[in-house]
């Protein structure tokens, strides 16, 4: 009986030693192609938004419904890109949501007098970096 105990328990252990051995391996191979899988998404976004913001500069005025069908995203994943780069400092202009269009345009110049430079109304700040019309709907983003 002693016999058949160890050839059961040599290849049994050899079986345990080479999955304690394994396992790290592999665990640490399944974390890398996951943090990759997610720096590759973080990558896309990142070229997303700078497409974005040449369009922007080469054309000073871009159609959203335009821009969102070029980059491939919906308006609201457009409207989060606009931000993100104002909140980097990226991008400096205004919006008109009702008209659908985002300007670039010299901070400066918007921000002289606090009016909206589609209805001429009074602009409030909104938010970090951020002029609101209340009026027509227009939002000045400054870097």
């Amino acid at each position: 009986a002693s016999g058949k105990f160890q050839d059961i328990a040599a290849p049994v252990l050899g079986l345990g030693l080479a999955f304690m051995l394994s396992a790290p391996i592999a665990g640490i191979g399944v974390f890398l192609l996951l943090r990759g899988k997610q720096e590759e998404k973080e990558l896309a976004y990142v070229q997303q938004e700078r497409k974005l913001l040449g369009m922007i500069q080469a054309r000073g005025q871009v159609d959203v419904a335009q821009a969102a069908l070029e980059l491939g995203v919906t308006r609201n994943q457009l409207r989060d890109m606009v931000y993100d780069l104002v909140n980097k400092g990226f991008f400096s202009g205004y919006i008109n949501w009702n008209q659908g269009m985002l300007y670039s345009a010299d901070a400066a110049k918007l921000t002289e007098g606090k009016r909206c430079p589609n209805c001429r109304a009074e602009m409030e700040f909104s938010g970090k970096g951020v002029l609101s019309c209340a009026y027509c709907g227009t939002e000045i983003f400054l870097s």
